[in-house]
């Protein structure tokens, strides 16, 4: 390794590449060398590594279908989006029995309408792709099971049952087994079919709990360990639903154990098991710590007053309490918010409502914004949406500040501007919603990309000098408490912008 002005140069990068003249492609080093060198290359600030990672790329483009592959996911990571989509169309026409030809032959299930015709599709696409004639290679085979969970989740959707449970028996992949029986079983809740429902979580559950307390986890075991806590909770509410009381307690407590951070639901399914065992008093306390850290949704809060009078004798007192605790919630806010507010630069944008009228943030300096960013497909972005609408009636006479609803990462629709004005309308909320459309280029929504959003929904709150203040992610439920966050945070924001 040498020196040239302040960059570090790999010397023996040339020469591994080159291997004494001969070309990358030809050099029959293995896939993870080859990804080691371009990692190498992509990272470094020399021209003339950039140079060779063009060349190499370019080379390996026109190699076998893995390093096709390779070169493809380089070329996205270099948001060169023409190069991924010439690789794209080229791999299946190349290799026509490969794993791109069957990647790209499965859409011909998903997009078939009724879970007969999947299954037709199915039965197709795997004799031309049996999984016998593709190595199970880093859980390669979980192409199949994803196709075999959605045909199963569309029969259990049908009310066939049977044909759904012959599907879901088919997964090969022991770790996502957690993730499809899971899924499965939601569905056959949609429907009502709770024998199933509860069989099926419980297979769920059992493999989740091997992964959970295995030492070694790869990622894989890592992603069916992450849901074990969560099924112990949708267990005991299958338990609880069938009036099994004292087996639903003891899956709650488990999971009320593992959870690391306060869960609203959990606290709630398990004091409503515990009232159901005349264990009020511990009900209570269950259901305090949710209200107490202004987490409580209406739901919570009617059983907690409920609790309140069975172990008071009556509701005396329980205003006085319950804006006790409302004052201590806020207090606490303040202190946390104090110790958040971000002193960040917002990317500015210009976008498009729903009417057809572009907006652009630096047009709104002097105003104290708030973007949310959501789309249609999102839950939790639509069940923070009565929270939202509170927020923006409260502020509605306040000409310094403006809401701006962000609909992003479309899926699945060639119709996302009608979609979002479906959604809305059908709602009754008084949004202006902006549209953050795919660039028809790179295929990725700049607005959310240049504001590094990671999840939505995600909630930005932004000064009158165009300084991010705060970044909210998600949501817990509580509508007065959401409410009081964000109205908080736009006046820090306010007081900020005097500074």
């Amino acid at each position: 390794m040498r020196k040239r002005s302040n960059i570090v140069v790999w010397v023996p990068l040339v020469a591994l590449i080159l291997l004494a003249g001969k070309s990358f492609a030809q050099s029959k080093v293995s896939l993870d060398s080859t990804k080691k060198i371009l990692n190498k290359l992509y990272k470094s600030n020399d021209l003339q590594d950039k140079a060779i990672l063009k060349d190499d790329l370019k080379e390996l483009a026109a190699g076998d279908e893995n390093e096709m592959l390779l070169a493809m996911s380089y070329y996205y990571q270099l948001k060169d989006q023409r190069a991924v989509d010439s690789i794209n169309n080229l791999l299946p026409v190349k290799f026509p029995n490969g794993v791109s030809a069957r990647n790209a032959g499965v859409d011909s299930v998903y997009k078939s309408k009724t879970p007969l015709q999947k299954e037709i599709a199915y039965n197709k696409w795997i004799k031309k792709f049996p999984p016998s004639s593709f190595p199970d290679i880093d859980h390669d085979h979980i192409h199949y099971d994803y196709v075999r969970s959605a045909i199963a989740d569309e029969y259990a959707a049908d009310h066939n049952s049977a044909k759904a449970i012959e599907f879901i028996n088919m997964l090969e992949e022991e770790f996502w087994k957690t993730n499809g029986y899971s899924g499965l079983a939601g569905e056959f809740i949609k429907v009502g079919d709770t024998v199933n429902a509860e069989l099926y979580t419980k297979k769920a559950m059992d493999i989740a709990a091997k992964y959970y307390y295995a030492k070694d986890n790869d990622n894989a075991g890592k992603f069916a360990a992450s849901g074990y806590p969560s099924l112990l909770s949708r267990y005991a509410q299958l338990l609880y639903a069938h009036k099994e009381y004292k087996d639903a307690l003891s899956y709650v407590d488990k999971s009320y154990a593992l959870n690391t951070d306060l869960s609203p639901g959990t606290n709630f399914l398990y004091a409503q098991v515990l009232a159901k065992l005349n264990r009020n008093q511990e009900a209570y306390d269950k259901l305090e710590a949710v209200v107490k850290a202004g987490k409580a949704n209406p739901e919570t809060v009617e059983m907690f007053k409920s609790l309140y009078v069975e172990l008071h004798g009556s509701d005396k007192g329980y205003d006085a309490y319950t804006a006790l605790i409302r004052q201590g919630f806020l207090a606490d806010l303040q202190k946390k918010l104090t110790k958040e507010i971000l002193n960040i630069q917002a990317p500015d944008f210009t976008l498009t409502d729903l009417d057809g009228n572009k907006v652009t943030l630096a047009d709104l300096k002097g105003k104290i914004v708030i973007l949310d960013f959501w789309a249609t497909w999102c839950a939790p972005c639509k069940a923070s949406f009565p929270a939202m609408q509170m927020a923006k009636n409260k502020f509605k006479n306040d000409p310094d500040v403006k809401f701006l609803f962000i609909h992003t990462w479309e899926r699945g629709t060639t119709t996302p501007v009608e979609d979002a004005r479906a959604f809305i309308k059908s709602k009754g909320y008084d949004f202006q919603v902006l549209m953050d459309l795919k660039d028809p280029d790179t295929k990725e929504n700049k607005v959310v990309g240049s504001y590094k959003v990671s999840g939505i929904p995600s909630k930005f709150v932004i000064d009158k000098n165009g300084v991010i203040r705060y970044h909210l992610m998600g949501f817990d439920g509580s509508n007065e408490a959401a409410v009081d966050e964000l109205s908080m945070m736009i006046d820090f924001a306010k007081q900020k912008s005097q500074n």
